[in-house]
Formats: structure tokens, sequence, C-alpha cells
């Protein structure tokens, strides 16, 4: 069965941190791009960063440049975001996403989603 689970969110104060996981089976992790996109209450999807399959090529939008790193553990089949400098524009619902290639602008497979909320 193809999953991507993810976990790591919650609550958090602004200017803190969280680490986000997504566990990936039932497909060949490794020959994948990833990245982890978020929708916000009453907003659009947002491309936050991607992935190559080797780990090398990076991107993550404006918005969290700095403050966001993604990773990935191939041997794990683990995909990972590092939250530093957390905002309260940073509030929505976080997804692991699987890409055809690191420049596709759709994906094809998603995971349920965890809640980031960064709230005093």
């Amino acid at each position: 069965q193809v999953q991507l689970v993810e976990s790591g969110g919650g609550l958090v104060q602004p200017g803190g941190s969280l680490r986000l996981s997504c566990a990936a089976s039932g497909f060949t992790f490794k020959s994948r791009s990833m990245a982890w996109v978020r929708q916000a209450p009453g907003k659009g999807l947002e491309w936050v960063a991607r992935i190559g399959e080797f780990g090398v090529s990076l991107k993550h939008a404006d918005s969290v440049k700095g403050r966001f790193t993604i990773s990935r553990d191939n041997a794990r089949n683990m995909l990972y975001l590092q939250m530093n400098g957390l905002k309260p524009e940073d509030t929505a619902v976080y997804y692991c996403v699987s890409l055809s290639n690191f420049f596709d602008t759709n994906y094809d497979i998603r995971g349920q989603g965890t809640q980031v909320t960064v709230s005093s």
C-alpha cells in the first residue's frame, strides 16, 4: 500500500522549533523527489520545500528560507522538515508529497497531514 504518514506537528510559541517527519512506504522512495506543502485556514496550497532523490537538490520557498530545512534519509524511507524561528503565519496543515521529478508542480501521493500551530 502506497502511503505517506506525517508526524511531529503541534502547538509551539513564536520563535520555537519543530521537526516534522514523513514515513514513506509502498513505493521506491529513493527514486522520488519529495516535497512539503502546507495549507493555512482559508488559503491555498503553498509549496514549502522540495528535495531531489539524492538529497542534493534543494529548494525552499522564500517565506521559509533560512528558517526551514528539508532533508531525507533514503535508508529509512524518511523525509524531514526542520522548522526554526516559527512565526504565527507558519500555522497550517503540513503535508508530505511525492513528485515525479524535482521540478514537478503536481504531486501524485500525499499524506494525511500534520497540524502546526504557532501561537503564544
